[in-house]
């Protein structure tokens, strides 16, 4: 999941030559705006069946912090 979840982000935030970390802070990147948020969370919703609310997103920072919100809510 998390190796998905890192190649959907890269993705996201256009980042071809760059990588990124699952402890690396997405909201740092600079493409990472309100869309890139709602492509994230419509992500979650179409591979993994797994919705999470706005106010809930934007508690989260990492990749890491994403999985463990999943895994507790499995």
């Amino acid at each position: 999941m998390k190796d998905k979840l890192i190649e959907e982000f890269k993705d996201i935030l256009e980042l071809e030559d760059e990588t990124i970390e699952a402890e690396s802070n997405f909201r740092d990147y600079d493409d990472w705006d309100s869309i890139a948020a709602l492509s994230v969370m419509a992500y979650l919703d179409s591979e993994f069946n797994f919705s999470i609310k706005a106010e809930d997103f934007k508690q989260i920072n990492t990749i890491n912090q994403l999985v463990a919100l999943m895994n507790k809510n499995a």
